[in-house]
């Protein structure tokens, strides 16, 4: 092989030993050397060990090794895995002579290095998460904004699908069915309470034996057959009680019989258990996509929550403008097909960002976990056992990537510190639940780990919060009942266009989309700059401001039901059906209200509960928000009941009975309403001031 000698370089001020140049870290590199004086050396000259001498030419070395030449000082490989140096300079009297060969086998090693390095990187996984095929998810795929982005439109559909009908339900029962005002009332609430309700179920199977991925699919298929139902008795009239007129006493109104009744009620009971899955799987399936280990994460997720409720009222405005308008002027049939066909539409949007997704691996049963540490408290405290200080099967926690991430700028000026606490040490809360922990349990399959207990008392804790919640949501139950039955008796006309009074939420739906980006983008970062909390505003004081706006509109509620019967008084229309030359947009007041109030509380409450939660049961918590909904639905007609039959006594007519609303007590109940939120506030108040974050964004 020819060679060719480097000409001499200029001579450093002093001269070193040449050092080795190091392509691995266990072992280094092998060079061939010769040294020379005076004439070039031959090839046969060349000291060969384990690899091919070098000879070094006059043709340009190749990229990776070009960065080796240095010129005197200590330069690093580009590749992060590689730890060789750049060489001194060389003496007068030395020379390095590298073969061509070997050029190529070193550029070789490195390139194999590199593809090492990046086979490390493909191989990182998210620990706990699996993609849509069952294999490990992988952080530079999986999850993200791009992923909770397929959730967030899925949410437009669905909500629209739904609301469409939970808000203008009361209206179709009662001319189509012909059910009384009190009667269609609580077939409205207990429908939207069993949706609601039923998002415990899909929550838990959520978190102990699907995936959100899987329960999403078969409650959206569960809810479109439910739909099909209904439109097809909306479609013939042979399946509907015979039309009437109330006005006609001729032509009485005649209720369904078992037949129609049980169309309606198999139709409603079906979307409303696929809503209920949808509701307990979709939000967590959102929230799951992001990395909660670092701040960047952590605040995408709190934005996420945000547009979740946003696109919840996208979804809603378009349901109670142009699904309600299609409804009342077209036909139902109409405006169930269009639900019907929005439902169908998501599934396909959802499916599209399969490859995107991460989904959690589910834990098992969190009732068992709950139940397990309950039962082996109780039975250690009867046999008098004694609970061990040692940590029992102490399990990690799982969903985060191996490495981790720099803080973000915002942040870096706070201490590092894990996203929640590790639920691995013995709190004094509850100190009953630490007798489940013991070295020697009476029975084997009741034995707990401190994580375990430390789980339990986590839920309990956050029972209060949920349970202060029911009451704004009783009061949210209005909109869907009353409020409607108040707005048809009232002018619905604006200048030449007929408002639908099912189309009255579009006040407060409005009101949630113009203030959650406002909130998202102004608010919580000048709160953040002020209170040094990652979510600027605390979860509770969110849920908090909700439930003052409730009580506030429970107040004007009253005030204009007053104003309204007044109105119906003085022209003497308290036994006409014609409507009363009251403007509609007094009731506007108390939607906007609560919509305000809706926006606070529900967005806080699913962040709330998502990120206190323990990860094996956050489906299940975050469902405790649309529980809460449901027990709120159920006890608006609870309270009904026992109102009227309170009031109903002696020669009293009940406040809320007969089929002319002007004729109710209405106002009456709305101050009771106004009073029972009050003292819940009182009570709210009480467990929040009490309460202790375990999130990191909620601390200071």
């Amino acid at each position: 092989t020819p060679t060719t000698a480097l000409p001499p370089p200029t001579p450093p001020p002093s001269t070193q030993p040449l050092p080795t140049v190091s392509l691995d870290s266990s072992s280094a590199s092998t060079q061939a050397a010769v040294t020379h004086t005076s004439a070039p050396p031959t090839v046969s000259e060349v000291t060969h060990t384990s690899e091919p001498p070098t000879v070094a030419t006059n043709t340009q070395p190749s990229a990776p090794l070009a960065t080796v030449l240095g010129k005197g000082h200590r330069t690093k490989f580009p590749n992060s895995r590689l730890h060789g140096y750049a060489q001194p300079p060389i003496s007068p009297s030395t020379h390095v002579v590298t073969a061509t060969s070997s050029s190529s086998a070193s550029t070789l090693r490195i390139q194999k290095n590199m593809e090492v390095e990046n086979q490390i990187i493909e191989n990182e996984r998210w620990d706990g998460y699996v993609d849509w095929k069952n294999k490990p998810a992988r952080p530079n795929r999986h999850g993200g904004f791009l992923a909770a982005s397929f959730v967030l439109v899925v949410e437009v559909l669905e909500n629209m699908a739904f609301l469409a009908n939970a808000s203008n339900l009361v209206i179709y029962v009662l001319e189509y069915m012909h059910f009384s005002p009190s009667k269609a009332s609580n077939t409205v609430t207990n429908f939207m309470g069993t949706a609601f309700l039923l998002a415990l179920l899909g929550g838990f199977l959520s978190d102990a034996f699907f995936t959100t991925y899987q329960v999403y699919l078969t409650s959206a298929a569960i809810e479109f057959v439910g739909l099909v139902i209904l439109t097809v008795q909306a479609y013939k009239p042979s399946l509907q009680p015979p039309s009437c007129s109330p006005a006609d006493p001729t032509t009485p109104c005649l209720e369904p019989n078992s037949s129609e009744a049980a169309m309606l009620f198999i139709g409603l009971y079906l979307v409303a258990a696929g809503v209920g899955g949808i509701k307990g799987s979709l939000p967590t399936h959102g929230a799951e996509q992001f990395e909660e280990s670092t701040p960047k994460g952590r605040i995408q997720r709190s934005t996420f929550f945000n547009y979740f409720v946003f696109c919840l009222s996208a979804g809603g405005l378009i349901a109670t403008t142009f699904v309600v308008w299609v409804e009342d002027n077209k036909g139902w049939k109409w405006g169930f097909f269009i639900s019907t066909m929005a439902v169908l539409l998501s599934i396909p949007v959802f499916l599209a960002g399969s490859r995107f997704y991460r989904n959690k691996i589910p834990y098992g049963s969190p009732f068992t976990t709950i139940s397990k540490v309950l039962l082996a408290a109780t039975i250690n405290s009867w046999f008098g056992k004694n609970t061990s200080n040692a940590v029992v099967n102490m399990a990690t926690s799982p969903p985060t990537v191996s490495s981790k991430k720099p803080a973000d700028k915002e942040f870096k000026k706070r201490p590092e510190i894990t996203e929640v606490d590790s639920l691995e040490t013995q709190t004094d809360s509850f100190r009953f639940l630490n007798k489940a922990v013991n070295d020697t349990p009476v029975f084997e399959t009741l034995e707990c780990t401190t994580k375990q207990v430390e789980e339990v008392k986590v839920v309990l804790k956050m029972f209060p919060i949920f349970a202060s919640t029911i009451i704004l949501n009783c009061c949210l139950a209005q909109l869907s009942t009353f409020s409607v039955q108040q707005a048809a008796s009232m002018d619905t006309n604006l200048g030449s266009l007929k408002i639908p009074p099912a189309s009255l939420p579009v006040f407060p739906i409005g009101i949630i989309m113009v203030v959650a980006p406002i909130y998202d983008h102004l608010i919580i970062p000048f709160a953040r700059k002020i209170t040094k909390r990652e979510t600027g505003i605390s979860h509770l004081q969110r849920i908090g401001t909700g439930l003052v706006l409730s009580i506030i509109a429970m107040a004007v509620a009253a005030l204009v039901e007053v104003k309204r019967k007044h109105v119906a008084t003085e022209h003497n229309l308290l036994d006409s059906t014609k409507p009363l030359p009251i403007t509609f947009f007094w009731i506007a007041i108390q939607y906007a209200l609560l919509g305000s109030a809706d926006l606070f509380t529900l967005a806080g409450m699913l962040e709330f509960f998502f990120t206190e939660a323990p990860s094996s049961m956050r489906s299940l918590a975050t469902s405790f928000s649309w529980a809460s909904l449901a027990i709120g639905y159920y006890l608006s007609s609870v309270i009904v009941s026992i109102v009227n039959s309170a009031t109903s006594r002696g020669h009293h007519k009940a406040w809320l009975s007969g089929g002319n609303l002007n004729r109710y007590r209405l106002e009456r109940f709305y101050w009771l309403l106004c009073v029972l939120g009050a003292l819940n506030f009182l009570n709210y108040l009480f467990w929040a001031c009490r309460y202790k974050y375990r999130s990191t964004g909620s601390k200071k």
